[in-house]
């Protein structure tokens, strides 16, 4: 399908192409409705970074595993990240007011050039040489989680139904060693435990008969929690005076109605956000409520942008 999504990509950029080759003026009245004429094109080859996601997360690490070295991945990867950037470039001069034809021209043969190379190094090099490399089965298993991910340009094929689908479903497992299985990898208690005690969230989970069955030990908890609630009634968690909104968001959550609920509150200083999100299983089963809080005063105040190192 990713060979059908270049196929599908390639016939829309060649409609850009014939609609930029019929531009023959150059006043600045024809290039702004040229401008305006393109810009929905380009907002949609957006969608299509969906299928370098899908490289990334689901075809390299396979090929990782199987390839003595996997350089040329990773140069593949800093190759999306240049068409991610030359296509943010191009649209952000669709949308000024004083882009001139010739630097325009110039980051559009530039994008184009990036993308077509792209499409042949997939369609010539790296997916015959991975049908070469991978077996049938992991091809399979790649298949199905590809579907976590929209299919850009082209219609969603229909999802298989059969054993391996089965062998891959998020029901977790336990294993004689006692690891949490899943198709997205294996983690023991203690690892569980790590993890929901180092994140920087307040985590409460309330089961599906509204009893609280577990919370974490973050290291500024902002509403207290002891042993003691564990199997307590959720609905004598809360003042009275609230107890009603606990009731209406189990109620929404265990209908189907709703499946979020966010409030937010300044506390000591600190600007807090809590949110409640249901719990449904595969089968669409409800299975309780996760409350998770946060202090977002230092994320309501960040601007710009962190992209290097800096620990001072």
């Amino acid at each position: 399908y990713l060979m059908l999504e270049n196929d599908a990509f390639t016939f829309k950029l060649n409609q850009v192409k014939r609609i930029i080759k019929n531009y023959k003026g150059r006043e600045e009245s024809e290039f702004k409705m040229l401008k305006s004429e393109l810009l929905p094109h380009f907002n949609k080859f957006q969608e299509f970074d969906f299928h370098y996601i899908k490289k990334e997360n689901i075809l390299f690490p396979y090929l990782e595993a199987c390839w003595e070295s996997y350089r040329p991945l990773k140069v593949m990867w800093s190759l999306h990240d240049d068409i991610r950037k030359s296509l943010k470039e191009l649209i952000e001069m669709l949308k000024s007011d004083v882009s001139e034809w010739q630097k325009f021209n110039k980051q559009l043969g530039k994008y184009f050039s990036l993308v077509f190379r792209m499409i042949q190094k997939e369609n010539s090099i790296i997916f015959p040489v991975a049908t070469e490399t991978v077996k049938a089965e992991t091809w399979h298993q790649m298949h199905l989680q590809s579907f976590g991910y929209p299919f850009p340009f082209i219609e969603v094929p229909e999802k298989p139904k059969d054993a391996v689908v089965a062998n891959l479903s998020d029901e977790n497992r336990i294993s004689k060693l006692g690891e949490i299985l899943s198709s997205t990898g294996n983690l023991t208690a203690e690892q569980v435990l790590l993890v929901f005690n180092h994140l920087p969230v307040d985590i409460t989970l309330v089961d599906n008969n509204d009893k609280v069955v577990f919370f974490n030990k973050a290291k500024d908890r902002f509403f207290p929690r002891s042993p003691a609630i564990v199997g307590r009634a959720v609905q004598n968690c809360h003042p009275p005076e609230s107890v009603h909104i606990v009731e209406n968001i189990i109620e929404a959550f265990r209908s189907g109605k709703k499946n979020k609920a966010d409030f937010w509150i300044q506390m000591k200083g600190k600007f807090i956000l809590i949110q409640y999100f249901a719990l449904h299983d595969e089968k669409g089963n409800y299975k309780g409520v996760i409350e998770v809080s946060q202090d977002v005063s230092a994320i309501r105040d960040l601007k710009g942008e962190k992209r290097l190192l800096n620990w001072e």
